[in-house]
């Protein structure tokens, strides 16, 4: 909004003329959403616990000392993430970006049906809420809307291409199948951070480091003269997207404050589902889905051992790790929280390097 009243008058006077650069807005925006989370979040918890008598349901058959240990903490502090990530998005970013919409969208879409998930919990004082199918049909519906409109937005033949990280030459044409594609990869990434968030502060972390990631690449491939540089595929008015990514940094600090062993707050499925389809959509309107798998490989990872111990406990009746998703494996191992908690950050840490990599290598 501030873009849209200031620049055009930055002529007129000198300190407008910053409300035109990329990085000024972005840093504000981060900051903005940092310093609304902290100074909301108090009054958040507060309601939060108000309305919740038990705070969230915990699963029975996972570990013991969750039953005592995090009962009675409030759920859905997602409200508060997505709460200073939108105000601070349409603060600082160019509201006549389609790729700012679409995205802030699908992310507030997201977390409606976390909203939805957490709440029918905690009216029914149990951790199963939405079906599976019902929020897969959902997620599904909003990532496929999504998708459409990256496509509309975006120049051939990028608009229905899938891009391969190094090989700069291969662009695959996905044709009318690319909406299917981008839905798969909101969805998928949505519901892994979603399995991640199982302990103080472990699916926030790494969210913000992918986050940070993609608030370069998004203002790299929209810089024509960084693209070109760089060798990428250039998608003129991507770049908006830094400001979204940089505010949804802030409102990450600003949650991690309460989020911190031990937690005040969970962010619940209202967070993790937005969050994970947040990163989601970037990555599809950046054209750098692959690269995602490798900066969010934590969570990938976390997805993937609970789908092999699923397979497999079918397959066999025995199970592959002591409890899945792995970070509930090395609990049962007798890893302390925070050491689990600690290494998974250091490991996102090396996988967001890895993956900022292949910006270069070509």
């Amino acid at each position: 909004m501030l873009y849209n009243l200031f620049a055009p008058l930055a002529d007129q006077l000198i300190l407008f003329n910053l409300f035109r650069y990329l990085t000024f807005r972005s840093g504000a925006a981060c900051m903005t959403a940092l310093a609304l989370s902290l100074a909301l979040g108090p009054a958040c918890i507060r309601w939060l616990k108000s309305v919740q008598r038990n705070g969230q349901p915990i699963r029975p058959d996972g570990p013991e000392r969750h039953l005592v240990e995090k009962k009675g903490t409030p759920t859905m502090g997602g409200v508060l993430i997505l709460a200073t990530l939108t105000v601070s998005t349409l603060l600082w970013a160019n509201l006549f970006n389609g790729y700012v919409w679409v995205v802030l969208l699908l992310t507030l879409g997201y977390g409606a049906v976390g909203f939805v998930d957490d709440y029918i919990k905690l009216s029914k004082a149990n951790f199963r809420g939405l079906s599976a199918r019902g929020k897969l049909l959902l997620q599904g519906g909003m990532g496929l809307l999504a998708g459409i409109g990256f496509m509309l937005l975006t120049r051939e033949p990028l608009a229905t291409g899938f891009a391969v990280p190094v090989f700069k030459e291969v662009l695959i044409p996905l044709g009318f199948a690319f909406p299917v594609v981008a839905m798969v990869v909101m969805l998928g990434f949505s519901n892994a951070v979603n399995l991640t968030d199982g302990l103080d502060g472990l699916a926030i972390v790494p969210t913000i480091i992918a986050a940070g990631v993609f608030a370069l690449i998004a203002y790299l491939v929209g810089n024509r003269i960084f693209a070109d540089y760089l060798q990428l595929n250039f998608v003129p008015g991507v770049g908006e997207l830094a400001v979204f990514c940089s505010a949804l940094i802030g409102a990450g600090l600003g949650f991690l404050w309460f989020n911190a062993p031990p937690a005040a707050v969970f962010m619940g499925d209202t967070g993790a589902l937005a969050l994970g389809g947040a990163l989601g959509a970037v990555a599809v309107a950046t054209k750098h889905e692959v690269v995602l798998g490798i900066v969010g490989g934590l969570f990938v990872v976390e997805t993937v051992s609970v789908i092999v111990q699923v397979f497999w406990f079918k397959r066999t009746g025995r199970r592959v790790f002591l409890m899945a998703p792995l970070h509930h494996h090395f609990e049962k191992k007798g890893w302390q929280e925070a050491t689990i908690v600690i290494r998974f950050w250091i490991i996102a840490v090396i996988l967001a390097l890895v993956g900022l990599g292949t910006l270069k290598i070509r």
